[in-house]
């Protein structure tokens, strides 16, 4: 059974967006050659704040690739970077991935708040806009 996994980070200054956009590719590269991915697909929001959704064979080989080479990295960093961080995921029967309102209310109701060492008021309040639906700002991951 698929498992579909949603993040929601907003970097809480401009000083910090070279790093993570640097730090974003590598984990780009490394997710589109994971054993299990299925697809992704990433959304950058307003006030620098980016979504990822994606589908995985099961929670193994998403927990694998979370906690392993340029995303194992990335992960301690975001806790100076960003002022909001919250990430959900579930089971399905299909690989199918949510649209983006939907991520939003799994966020918005099962989302795990990830500490952040400088938290916006959404963060402490559990409380984040939804993303704009139709943005052009997104990016499709395949596996290669």
């Amino acid at each position: 059974m698929p498992i579909i996994s949603v993040t929601r980070l907003r970097i809480r200054s401009f000083r910090f967006l070279p790093q993570f956009l640097w730090m974003n590719s590598a984990v780009k590269r490394q997710i589109i050659k994971a054993h299990g991915f299925l697809r992704g697909r990433l959304l950058v929001d307003k006030g620098f704040t980016f979504w990822t959704t994606t589908a995985w064979t099961d929670e193994a080989s998403m927990r694998a690739f979370r906690d392993s080479a340029a995303h194992k990295r990335a992960m301690p960093k975001l806790q100076n970077w960003c002022s909001e961080s919250t990430s959900v995921h579930w089971n399905q029967d299909n690989d199918e991935l949510p649209d983006w309102n939907r991520a939003h209310d799994r966020i918005v109701k099962n989302g795990r708040v990830i500490y952040v060492k400088a938290p916006s008021e959404f963060q402490k309040e559990k409380r984040f806009p939804a993303p704009p639906s139709s943005s052009k700002m997104q990016q499709e991951l395949r596996p290669t």
